[in-house]
């Protein structure tokens, strides 16, 4: 305790007690095993018309078990040391994804961190835990300008962040709204977009729904705000940044159609593994205690917000990108070997093509990282992420094209692993299916990667998700040609023609 009386002149002095309190009862960094025990806190979610466990449910074993082996890298010799630090206030371990760093190299640190998470899972978790973990950072720097529209914002951040830090958090995002009519908006039908009905002296009652909640039957909390695109509202009641328990009474969660049922062994190594689960979540009159409320009615301060909320995690999903670009880049020149056609010119030149969206991404990250600067909030944060982002979503679909390129027919048809195993087929099949310097299994296998990687549900969804998922590109494009800095080189060309050309 003595150390949050030494940190004390950072918090509001009512929270002292509270905070002293919760650190009684802080976990740390979870194992597998406790992160699956925090999950039956009685969430209700719906998958196919049923209510579903998601601790039982085959729907989400093979991404739980890939999460529980990622919380345990935490507590690893090999990994606990980039993963982790001792928190001055609990003295647990807790994550770096939590780390409010104040210098390049607590900032290197966290990227260390982010990308051990990212390269553990092939690049194909767009909402690891790290991502939202970096939007809570975000959320804390923005703080104090919380503070100046009401200084109980600015308190419950300070303490919403310390308890997701202390208690390992895992956190799903709700941005979006409900994909009913985007011609109209919510003054002509309240229900298109998630709205305050009520206040009263506990708290905040909400109503709607919200898309496009990734992870969330996996997540222990889902933080609300809006994205530029809706955060300028008409009517004050439809402003509301916030967090509460997937747990919350009338929150219902509803899951798509799982990715990862019915497939087994080697046909689908990541959609087994990797389906993160995106989810529609629906309000009926939620009660959010006003602990738990970060921004109310301002439209103005929502959408100045939004990118200073996301300033970490958006350099964290470009970590992710990579990693991913890294996997495609390491199957498709697998493939081209596999057939012999590596050496081909115009299959050299989709491989450089791919390996140039791999150094771009790689290049960006070290720029980004080197245009750090210190924030508002005392934070020192990564460049602007703004051309990067409308860049992955320029390319994405085309690295999934390249690789259906390159593998063409033979991405379609392989052998199972039964029809391997078959005596009277095996002959054949090493005869017709083989390839260059490989045997038909390997084979057979590297191409069921690229099919789950490019071709099937699971590849197709990681495709439009990648797309999507930084916003709108158009948007995106709009906003870094606003923010560019034309100024010296149009006064340039100006000051060019301002007399008769020679």
């Amino acid at each position: 305790m003595d150390a949050i009386q030494k940190k004390q002149s950072v918090f509001h002095p009512q929270l002292d007690y509270q905070l002293q309190m919760e650190m009684h009862r802080a976990t740390g960094v979870f194992s597998g095993k406790a992160y699956i025990e925090s999950l039956k806190d009685g969430r209700e979610v719906w998958m196919d018309g049923r209510k579903v466990d998601v601790t039982a449910h085959p729907a989400f074993s093979g991404l739980l078990g890939e999460l529980v082996r990622l919380y345990d890298l935490q507590h690893s010799d090999d990994f606990k040391e980039r993963m982790t630090s001792v928190s001055p206030y609990s003295g647990n371990r807790v994550s770096l994804s939590y780390l409010l760093p104040t210098t390049k190299e607590q900032l290197a640190a966290k990227w260390e961190n982010s990308h051990i998470w990212m390269e553990q899972s092939w690049g194909q978790l767009p909402r690891v835990p790290d991502f939202m973990s970096n939007v809570v950072v975000g959320l804390y720097d923005f703080r104090d300008r919380l503070g100046r529209i009401d200084p109980r914002f600015r308190e419950n951040v300070i303490r919403y962040h310390l308890y997701c830090q202390e208690h390992n958090i895992s956190i799903t995002h709700a941005i979006g709204d409900p994909q009913i009519d985007r011609s109209a908006t919510p003054v002509d039908d309240p229900d298109m977009a998630l709205r305050v009905v009520r206040e009263t002296s506990d708290g905040i009652i909400i109503r709607g729904a919200k898309q496009l909640a990734t992870l969330a039957p996996l997540a222990h909390e889902v933080l609300i705000y809006m994205s530029p695109n809706f955060a300028l509202r008409e009517r004050p009641e439809f402003v509301v940044w916030c967090a509460l328990p997937m747990a919350s009474p009338g929150l219902k969660i509803l899951c798509r159609k799982a990715h990862s049922l019915h497939i087994t062994g080697h046909s689908h190594p990541f959609a087994s593994r990797y389906d993160e689960q995106d989810a529609m979540l629906f309000f009926d009159d939620v009660f959010v205690p006003w602990e738990r409320v970060f921004l109310l009615h301002d439209s103005q301060t929502a959408l100045e917000g939004f990118s200073r909320l996301n300033a970490w995690a958006l350099y964290v999903g470009h970590i992710r990108f990579y990693h991913r670009l890294l996997t495609l880049l390491g199957v498709a020149s697998l493939i081209s070997k596999s057939i012999g056609v590596n050496n081909f010119r115009e299959i050299q030149n989709m491989l450089g093509e791919l390996t140039t969206y791999v150094e771009m991404t790689r290049l960006a990250l070290l720029a980004m990282q080197q245009e750090a600067y210190l924030t508002e909030g005392g934070h020192v944060a990564p460049g602007s992420t703004l051309g990067p982002d409308a860049y992955a979503a320029q390319v994405a679909e085309r690295v999934t094209e390249i690789v259906r390129e390159i593998g063409a027919s033979g991405i379609i048809m392989q052998p199972s692993e039964a029809d391997l195993a078959s005596p009277e087929l095996r002959p054949l099949l090493e005869k017709y299916m083989r390839g260059k310097g490989i045997e038909v299994d390997q084979k057979s296998r590297l191409f069921r990667v690229a099919w789950d990687l490019v071709a099937d549900s699971y590849g197709v969804r990681q495709e439009m998700y990648e797309k999507w998922y930084r916003g709108n590109v158009v948007r995106n494009r709009i906003s870094l040609y606003n923010q560019f800095d034309r100024a010296s080189i149009e006064e340039r060309i100006k000051s060019l023609i301002a007399s008769p050309l020679r």
